[in-house]
């Protein structure tokens, strides 16, 4: 029987060990600095500077946000920041102070790869590779395709920091580990949307149309990305008739489309969508949505990101049940007619902002515009006046989803169920603070009541008291209300094209 086998460290003190650490950090470090790193020289410095106080990063996810054409991109670039920003906190409040280890010393670097300005805090571990790692692992968690992309900069930027002499490898790898481990940490809290739960939907009948065979896409011209989309969509359904509209002429070519095809599609962002999903219910159609606009809800709460998404369901002829939510009058006048929406319907504060955004966007663009609507909003608005539940109050928002709003992480989110035949009823009272007050109903969640805001699930909701003209959004859309609306629900009136997990 053979004796069994012993470690370097089998008898030895952890301080002896530590030593053995020590000596071999201090090994590697000094190997790599005597090492020829070919085409390191004008880039690694560079780099490690770049990446001081995360500019490299916050500039990288503002680029994959902006080119990346996909709310996954957009989700991706959030999550990495929110990642590096978890592991900051953590390298700063509890890692810096923890191990106060000394930097290395410069004399084995060449002079022209050190930095100009050295770092003054300890060595251990390294800030700048926790934040690569956990920028890099935050985008994979969402995207596994811009995460391999962005992986290689990661990596580059941790090496810079033993290439320039600021910090030894087990500072580096110390402070990777951070770094993935603080964005796993907050995927713990706020869920990935691949980590939610399929929705709950019932299935719907709808033709299989391989190809867009009898199938009439309509698309917005001046929504967001459509006309680009558009381009993505003839390539992929070639048998599909593709329509290209101004606004003004949607309604008329939704109803021509409806005529023509066993089936209707739109391209465009969720007023767009709106409006083909009245005309689809109508005619009794399946309706499929291609993604077009600046934020989709509707078509992302159906698991719909990319035209491919649509194509699979088309070509199965996977499609679900949803719910169309109502309001009367409706924004044509007091006739007995009615709107729909997909999403939501809102009073308060959301309709000023879509108004001032609508104002600013054509000179400055969307989301600059969304951030100077939401400053003068929440700085010179006053709190409408209305009855609710019987009770006159003043209501910063009321906020009537249609179906229950799962939170995801400290704000509403997916929609699980497009077909459970509630309303999501979220009030924020009036006050003096209302960004504060919007804030706290935004944390708070559903199904909580607070002095600030309540939330209830309800099947109509009735208003009245209104001033006459008080603006009221549905779906992104503004219209003019009368003195009273009432809210209720048109269960499983649309059927629309769905791609079903596998």
């Amino acid at each position: 029987m053979s004796a069994p086998r012993r470690t370097p460290f089998t008898g030895r003190s952890s301080t002896a060990l530590r030593d053995w650490l020590r000596r071999r950090d201090l090994a590697v470090f000094h190997g790599l600095a005597h090492r020829n790193w070919p085409g390191a020289e004008p880039v690694l410095p560079r780099l490690s500077r770049s990446a001081d106080h995360g500019l490299l990063w916050f500039g990288a996810a503002a680029g994959l946000a902006a080119l990346g054409g996909s709310a996954r991109a957009r989700r991706a670039a959030l999550r990495g920041i929110a990642s590096l920003a978890v592991a900051s906190a953590a390298i700063n409040t509890i890692g810096k102070g923890a191990v106060r280890r000394e930097r290395p010393l410069l004399d084995a670097v060449p002079v022209i790869r050190q930095l100009r300005r050295q770092p003054f805090t300890t060595s251990f571990p390294s800030g700048h590779a926790a934040s690569a790692a956990a920028f890099a692992t935050g985008v994979a968690l969402e995207s596994k395709g811009w995460g391999a992309m962005v992986a290689p900069l990661a990596a580059a930027v941790a090496a810079s920091r033993v290439y320039t002499g600021v910090h030894y490898p087990s500072d580096v790898l110390a402070g990777a580990v951070v770094g993935a481990g603080a964005a796993l940490a907050l995927r713990g809290v706020v869920p990935t949307r691949g980590q939610l739960p399929a929705p709950g939907r019932p299935p719907g009948h709808a033709p299989a149309l391989p190809a867009g065979e009898d199938l009439v896409v309509v698309v917005n011209e001046e929504s967001g990305t459509a006309t680009a989309t558009a381009s993505l969509v003839r390539n992929a359904l070639p048998r599909a008739e593709v329509v290209e509209c101004a606004p003004e002429e949607l309604s008329a070519e939704l109803e021509k489309a409806a005529r023509r095809g066993r089936a209707l599609g739109i391209c465009g962002g969720d007023g767009t969508v709106n409006r083909a999903a009245a005309v689809a219910a109508a005619h009794g159609l399946p309706l499929a949505v291609f993604p077009g606009g600046t934020l989709n809800h509707f078509a992302y709460d159906l698991g719909i990101e990319t035209v491919d998404d649509v194509c699979a369901a088309l070509t199965a002829g996977d499609a679900v049940r949803v719910d169309l939510g109502r309001f009367r009058p409706g924004p044509e006048g007091p006739d007995g007619g009615h709107g729909c929406f997909l999403n939501a319907f809102s009073l308060g504060v959301y309709p000023e902002l879509v108004r001032n955004r609508e104002r600013w966007a054509p000179r400055i663009g969307g989301w600059p515009a969304g951030l100077v609507a939401a400053w003068e909003v929440l700085r010179g608005e006053r709190p409408l006046e209305a009855e609710l539940e019987g009770r006159r109050r003043p209501l910063w928002l009321l906020f009537v989803g249609n179906g229950l709003f799962q939170r995801v992480g400290p704000a509403p989110g997916r929609r699980h169920n497009l077909a459970d035949g509630l309303l999501d009823v979220r009030v924020v009272h009036g006050g003096r603070t209302p960004g504060l007050r919007l804030l706290a109903a935004a944390v708070a969640g559903p199904l909580t009541r607070s002095p600030v805001h309540a939330a209830q699930r309800r099947r109509r909701v009735r208003i009245t008291g209104l001033k006459p003209g008080t603006p009221y959004a549905y779906d992104g859309e503004v219209a003019y209300s009368r003195c009273e609306l009432v809210i209720d629900k048109l269960p499983e009136a649309l059927t629309a094209y769905c791609p079903m997990p596998a």
